[in-house]
């Protein structure tokens, strides 16, 4: 079994998924699950639905950004792993992993029903999502270089 769900809703949410589809889907919220557990920073995880899907938020507010999963539109059994589209999360990750993932503009990672997840490069962007802002505010209190 997997890791029990403490919302009713995320778990109907979860069974509402064709067998193969919600395998897929519960391997990513492992995942996300795992990457959270190594960033005791971010006060744990919660689990909820945003736009009817699951989605992972940080317990410690604005230390992360919001992580949603769902199955991906179309007939090629294809489902995501979205972030926020106004971050740069996305962007870092193509830099990152060019050849590991396919990319949905600059808002989700794709994953096929048939294909082998890279869950070590998926761990690390999951938690440099889990830490974005944590991350953001570190990089805007450097002091900067004196200019001359």
């Amino acid at each position: 079994m997997g890791r029990p769900f403490a919302d009713p809703a995320v778990a109907a949410v979860f069974e509402g998924y064709a067998p193969a589809m919600r395998r897929g889907l519960l391997r990513l919220r492992e995942l996300i699950f795992a990457a959270a557990a190594e960033q005791p920073g971010i006060g744990g995880l919660v689990e909820t639905l945003k736009w009817g899907q699951p989605a992972y938020l940080t317990g410690k507010p604005n230390s992360g950004s919001t992580i949603r999963i769902d199955a991906f539109g179309g007939p090629d059994e294809r489902y995501a792993m979205f972030f926020h589209c106004r971050s740069r999360l996305v962007e870092s990750f193509r830099a990152l992993y060019p050849q590991s993932f396919a990319f949905e503009g600059n808002r989700a990672l794709l994953f096929g029903l048939r294909e082998k997840i890279p869950e070590a490069e998926l761990r690390h962007c999951i938690s440099l999502a889990l830490t974005y802002h944590t991350r953001q505010r570190r990089h805007a209190d450097r002091p900067r270089a004196a200019t001359g």
